[in-house]
């Protein structure tokens, strides 16, 4: 044990360490990221939005090499910008980006130079590129809605109580397409804000500009309850849309259910039975609609209690269970648990300048970090290993894109050489012949 790199003897044999290996890259998968951005752009066409007034003589790293650098080691895993001195000598990521990484300063100036209406332009081009990403072939397009609650833990501008979490925070407001999963459009609001401010309004939006190019397009909204009122109504009789929406529970709600609710009580939940019943379609209006809509109920024994749950569509030829189980709840995984993987895995949490305009920018790093990752889980689906096609974000990141790497470069070829023990070997192999 007098040699300082002796770790410890394991019977006996010594286990010791040096640094005598090649120069090793945990990243080296980070080159597929950059396959997937030199075929669909994601980067550059955001990047349309970004007004740069610095004195060019002066610039090292542009706004696009910046914005790469954040969402590729975003991808990677790496969620702020002080990663950088970890990183700033590994070759993988280098090459990559084909150049040196921007210091920890520089990306935190870039994301606290834009103003009110730079955000507002990144919006409109956000929502251009998903319009242009839509299939021409496509008859329907689902809009998801939700909200979701982003703590906060300093001094963010906006950051405020809200009652209904119970805690100081942002209250994002994201769309998402139900067929692909993809954001359409994500907003920042302030922590107080209900659930449906806004919605309405960049609804509109978001129609108008999907219609813009396909005219004859079926929309169909779909939604939480907290999204519905008299205003949503109104834009989706102007619009044409269809919708299925859930409905907040009230006593006049209540009595065109209480037969229905007594029976089950007392037929199922009584006995400790599972049991659900549909009721509808009923005919209702609250004192602010202008017209009365056509609502549904579903009315469940859980076996521990009751659960009744209310929506209202104008969804025609279907009963009350089609309407629930084949359309409605699909929003879980269309919607909910892909904010999950945005919030959790792509860091859409990790909003802690104190600018709020730096704050939503970082929200967008995070959505275009997730769109990296759909574009993968597609791929995946396409090469046809079923296994992996089950995986989340995470899964994703830890099996594929975290495998060790060497590089070797010289004036015609640069070659990436990952590790033999690469368990994912033959599906990065078909990835790559696929994008």
């Amino acid at each position: 044990m007098s040699m300082k790199n002796t770790l410890f003897y394991r019977r006996n044999q010594e286990v010791k360490f040096d640094f005598a290996a090649e120069e090793i890259s945990s990243d080296g998968a980070i080159i597929l990221t950059e396959k997937i951005e030199r075929k669909f752009k994601i980067i550059r066409k955001f990047c349309k939005s970004l007004s740069d007034s610095r004195h060019q003589s002066y610039v090292s790293h542009d706004f696009e090499d910046m914005l790469k650098q954040r969402v590729f080691l975003m991808v990677q895993g790496y969620e702020d910008c002080n990663d950088e001195k970890y990183l700033r000598n590994d070759p993988v990521i280098k090459a990559a980006l084909d150049s040196d990484l921007a210091s920890q300063a520089t990306l935190s100036r870039f994301e606290n130079s834009f103003s009110v209406r730079d955000i507002y332009e990144m919006s409109l081009q956000f929502l251009d590129d998903y319009v242009g990403s839509i299939n021409p072939k496509r008859k329907k397009i689902v809009i998801d809605a939700d909200g979701t609650d982003d703590p906060t833990h300093g001094k963010q501008q906006f950051s405020m109580f809200n009652g209904y979490y119970k805690q100081f925070m942002y209250n994002e407001l994201l769309f998402h397409d139900g067929k692909t999963g993809q954001v359409i459009l994500p907003v920042l609001r302030p922590g107080n804000c209900h659930s449906s401010r806004w919605f309405v309004h960049i609804l509109s939006i978001i129609v108008d500009k999907i219609r813009a190019r396909f005219p004859k397009m079926k929309i169909i909204i779909r939604a939480d309850a907290g999204f519905s009122g008299a205003e949503f109504y109104k834009l989706a009789k102007a619009k044409n849309l269809k919708y299925c929406i859930g409905l907040a529970r009230n006593e006049r709600l209540k009595k065109f259910t209480e037969t229905a609710e007594e029976a089950v009580r007392a037929g199922y939940l009584e006995q400790g039975e599972k049991h659900q019943f549909f009721a509808g379609g009923f005919e209702y209006k609250a004192d602010s609609w202008e017209h009365p809509q056509r609502c549904y109920a579903k009315i469940e024994s859980t076996g521990k209690g009751m659960n009744v749950r209310y929506f209202c569509s104008n969804m025609e030829g279907q009963t009350a269970r089609e309407l629930y189980w084949d359309f409605y709840v699909k929003r879980g995984e269309a919607s909910e648990n892909r904010i999950k993987e945005l919030k959790n895995m792509c860091f859409a949490d990790r909003l802690s300048c104190h600018s709020f305009g730096a704050n939503y920018f970082r929200l967008f790093i995070s959505c275009l970090a997730y769109e990296f990752f759909r574009i993968i889980k597609e791929l995946i689906k396409k090469s046809g290993e079923k296994e992996a096609s089950k995986w989340q974000i995470n899964n994703i990141r830890l099996y594929l894109m975290k495998v060790g790497a060497t590089i070797k470069m010289s004036v015609r070829r640069v070659t990436v050489s990952l590790s033999k023990s690469y368990v994912c070997r033959e599906l990065f192999c078909k990835i790559v012949a696929l994008c």
